[in-house]
């Protein structure tokens, strides 16, 4: 299953950042450290690609750092990025970003010419968090939920410093199919778009592999780190919901509510420090989808011709 959600706001959010970019200085595209792949946005790549930029792996502190290191060498091996990780709630690297910022554009600053920074992300990666912290007070609405900011805002961080704020925006066909179930699990995706049950299922087949331990020490199954890897991803859901009491009448497993719990430990980072992809991973998969994409491609293509020759037959 394919997890697409694109709501209207998130066009006229791409429309906004259109526009706006042409007078920016520096972006800072603001990522999820525990999916850093996944919630790199093609997108704002595409709209924004000319413009020196920051990376920036939110939430380092609930991902794991080995593989938050080598994420930030892979993006900082991209030409006009620098890549730097930190939780967007702590004060003093936040406002280390205004001098990063003017370390990137270099030739901005100063009442003639201020420096104009547009911030953007997929949505639910904290920004709003970030821009609360750099100014030191509340302007930016944050929860932890998808969609929750739906206008552009610009925000005043120093005489000759402007942030512009831009909702959080998804691309409205996401090809690498683990990249829309990454997204929907860490809260990046509106409820309506997916399944909770497949989600958590694509979920534990990624923890089965690398964070067993952690679903021993948080669950308390009680069958160890090779048992738990050797479960079919539906048998550890049903084992979990066991666990936790979701058992209904007739000793059946409720699977939508074990599902629920699972994403919820995940998302609330309960299960521990986690990461759910490597740059090597992720580029297998972007490998891969590109295959699929263009096969699609040549089928629509065919089809088409079919038709076209049909249509001159007759």
């Amino acid at each position: 299953m394919a997890i697409q959600w694109f709501p209207g706001h998130m066009n006229l959010t791409r429309k906004l950042i259109e526009e706006r970019v042409k007078d920016i200085d520096v972006v800072i595209e603001v990522l999820d450290a525990r999916i850093p792949g996944s919630s790199f946005n093609p997108l704002l790549q595409e709209l924004t690609g000319h413009k020196p930029r920051m990376k920036l792996l939110n939430k380092q502190d609930v991902a794991d750092p080995v593989k938050t290191q080598l994420w930030l060498d892979w993006y900082n091996a991209q030409p006009d990025t620098r890549a730097i990780a930190m939780d967007a709630s702590e004060i003093a690297p936040a406002r280390r970003l205004v001098e990063t910022c003017r370390q990137l554009a270099p030739n901005r600053g100063g009442m003639a010419k201020p420096m104009r920074v547009l911030i953007c992300g997929v949505p639910n990666v904290g920004k709003s968090t970030l821009i609360n912290t750099m100014s030191g007070k509340k302007q930016a609405k944050a929860a932890d939920e998808a969609g929750v900011t739906k206008d552009e805002q610009r925000i005043v961080l120093d005489a000759d410093f402007y942030l512009w704020d831009t909702p959080g925006m998804l691309w409205p066909r996401i090809s690498i199919e683990q990249s829309g179930y990454n997204l929907a699990a860490s809260g990046s995706v509106g409820r309506n778009a997916y399944d909770e049950e497949l989600v958590a299922l694509e979920l534990l087949l990624i923890l089965q592999k690398h964070y067993p331990q952690n679903l021993e020490d948080r669950f308390k199954l009680g069958l160890g780190v090779e048992k738990i890897q050797a479960l079919h991803d539906d048998e550890l859901l049903e084992a979990i919901g066991r666990k936790r009491g979701c058992v209904m009448s007739g000793g059946r497993v409720n699977l939508q509510k074990a599902a629920e719990i699972v994403i919820t430990d995940y998302r609330t980072h309960v299960l521990g420090r986690i990461t759910l992809e490597t740059p090597e991973e992720f580029e297998q998969w972007a490998a891969a989808a590109a295959v699929a994409d263009a096969e699609r491609l040549a089928r629509k293509e065919a089809i088409a011709a079919a038709k076209k020759k049909g249509a001159k037959r007759w």
